[in-house]
C-alpha cells in the first residue's frame, strides 16, 4: 500500500467485474432484531458440531488477531463506546466453534458490526483471492452483487455482457437466494467448467432457477475513457487503484480547455488515498488543502493536492462534473466532496452513503484480510462526511427500469450542465455548503 491508508468499500462482491470487498455487513443491518435472531440460530447450529482441533486452533488465531487489532489500532480509542472485553466474551466461543471459514467470518463480522463502521470488516480467504485477481483472466459467472440490510441478502448490481449470467437472463435488481442450495456468502468459490445452480428472486417475488457454467473471461479495465459524446470526455473509474493519477493525467494531456470532463465514480468502492490526492491534483492548484485526517493519537494531518497527475504541475482548466450514487464510497466520496467545496466541479447523481473513515488492511493467519478504520476525516470546511455523505448539486436518480433499458439520466444531466455557459453552471454557495 506504499505506506498510504487504503480505503475500501464494504458490501459489494463481484463475480466477474471489479471486486470491491468481501464479507462485511451493511451498516444499515446493525441492530436488526430479525438479523440477530438468524445469527443466533446459525451459531447455535455450529455449536452442535464441534470443529476439528486444527480448525479450532486456526479459528482462535484469526479471531484473536482481529480482536487485538481493533483494541490496539482502531482510530477511536473509545471504540465508539463498545465494551470490547464483553464483545470478546460473547463472540470468541462462537468463533472457536465454527466448522469452516463461513461460520468463522460470520462470527467475526457480527462482532465488528458493533462498531457501526462501514469499513470495519474481515474478508475470508476466498474473497481475498477474488480481490487480488479482480483484473486478471479468471473463471466467472459475470455478475456483481450488492449486500443488503440482512447478512444473507445479495442483490444483482451489474451483469457483465457476454457472461454466463447474461446468457442465462439474470437481471439487475434480482436477489440471489441460493447457490447450489446454500445461501450465498463471500467464502463461496466458483471454478471454470463446474456448473452452479442459482436461485434468484425478482422484484415481484417470483423465483428464477438456472444453472450457470463459469467461464474464463478477461478482467475489466480499472479505468476507461469515452469520447463519444461531443464536447465531453467521460472517465469511468471502477476503483481508486494504483496508477489512476498517472492515467488520468495522460487522458487530460492536450485536451482542449473547452471540453468538459466527467468523472464517473458510481458504484466505486474507493481505494488508495494517494490516488484520490492524485486525482484532485489534476483539478486543484498544487498543494491546496482539501481535507484533514485525525488518527488514534488525535494528531491532525492536513491533506493537500500533491499527488501524481501524470507529471502535471498545473491543474487543467476544463469544466468538471462528478457522477456519484448510493454505492460511491470512501475515496469516491472524498474526491467529489473536495471538488464541490472548492467550487471546482459539479456533483451529479444520488446522495452518497457517508462511508469515509480512512482504513488500512492487514493479513490474517488463514489468508483472510481485516480492513480497519485508522483515521477520521473532515473536509477543508470542517464537514465530517461519515454517516452524512455528499449531496449532489444536481439530483439525478436512476431507476431500476432505466438501468435495465440502458438509460442514464445522471450522465445526461452532467453533459447538459457542462454544455451550458460557465456562468449558468457555476455552483451556488448554498449548494456547496450542502454536503
Amino acid at each position: 500500500m506504499n505506506g498510504r491508508p487504503f480505503l475500501r468499500m464494504v458490501g459489494v462482491l463481484s463475480l466477474g467485474l471489479a471486486l470491491a470487498a468481501g464479507a462485511a455487513a451493511s451498516p444499515q443491518a446493525r441492530g436488526n432484531p430479525a438479523r440477530e435472531e438468524a445469527q443466533a440460530v446459525r451459531l447455535s447450529d455450529i455449536a452442535r458440531t464441534p470443529p476439528s482441533p486444527e480448525r479450532a486452533r486456526l479459528n482462535a488465531r484469526v479471531f484473536d488477531r482481529v480482536w487485538n487489532e481493533v483494541r490496539r489500532g482502531y482510530y477511536d480509542p473509545r471504540l465508539h463506546g463498545v465494551d470490547w472485553e464483553a464483545a470478546r466474551a460473547r463472540f470468541r466461543p462462537q468463533a472457536l466453534a465454527a466448522e469452516d471459514e463461513r461460520d468463522l467470518y460470520q462470527s467475526i463480522n457480527a462482532m465488528l458490526d458493533l462498531l457501526d463502521d462501514g469499513h470495519a470488516a474481515a474478508s475470508p480467504p476466498a474473497a481475498v483471492r477474488r480481490q487480488d485477481a479482480r483484473y486478471a483472466r479468471r473463471a466467472v459467472m459475470g455478475m456483481t452483487l450488492m449486500r443488503g440490510d440482512a447478512p444473507d441478502v445479495w442483490t444483482v448490481e451489474r451483469v457483465r455482457p457476454g457472461s454466463p449470467a447474461a446468457a442465462a437472463g439474470v437481471q439487475l435488481g434480482w436477489t440471489l437466494d441460493s447457490i447450489d442450495g446454500r445461501s450465498w456468502s463471500p467464502d463461496v468459490e466458483t471454478y471454470e467448467g463446474r456448473p452452479v445452480r442459482l436461485a434468484l428472486i425478482d422484484e415481484e417475488g417470483a423465483r428464477h432457477e438456472t444453472t450457470l457454467v463459469p467461464q474464463l473471461m478477461d478482467g475489466p479495465e480499472p479505468f476507461t475513457a469515452d469520447d463519444s459524446h461531443p464536447g465531453v470526455l467521460v472517465l469511468t473509474v471502477e476503483q481508486f487503484d494504483q496508477g489512476l493519477g498517472r492515467w488520468l493525467g495522460q487522458e487530460l494531456d492536450g485536451l482542449p480547455p473547452d471540453v468538459g470532463v466527467i468523472l464517473d465514480l458510481r458504484a466505486n468502492p474507493g481505494g488508495r488515498l494517494w490516488e484520490a490526492e492524485s486525482v484532485l491534483t489534476c483539478f486543484l492548484p498544487r498543494d491546496q488543502v482539501w481535507a484533514t485526517r485525525t488518527g488514534r493519537t488525535g494528531r491532525a494531518v492536513v491533506l493537500r493536492a500533491s499527488g501524481d497527475c501524470g507529471g502535471r504541475r498545473q491543474p487543467v482548466p476544463n469544466p468538471v462534473a462528478v457522477l456519484v450514487d448510493g454505492a460511491s464510497r470512501s475515496a469516491a466520496e472524498l474526491t467529489p466532496a473536495a471538488l464541490q467545496e472548492a467550487g471546482r466541479g459539479l456533483v451529479v447523481g444520488e446522495k452518497t452513503p457517508g462511508s469515509v473513515l480512512i482504513a488500512q488492511e492487514s493479513d490474517l493467519p488463514d489468508g483472510g484480510r481485516l480492513t480497519l478504520s485508522r483515521a477520521d476525516f473532515v473536509t477543508v470546511r470542517g464537514v465530517r462526511l461519515e454517516k452524512r455523505g455528499v449531496t449532489p448539486d444536481i439530483a439525478a436518480p436512476r431507476t431500476l427500469a432505466q438501468r435495465r433499458a440502458g438509460q442514464d439520466p445522471a450522465l445526461e444531466a452532467a453533459i447538459a450542465a457542462l454544455r451550458r455557459p460557465p456562468a449558468d453552471r457555476a455552483l451556488a454557495p448554498d449548494r456547496r455548503d450542502g454536503l
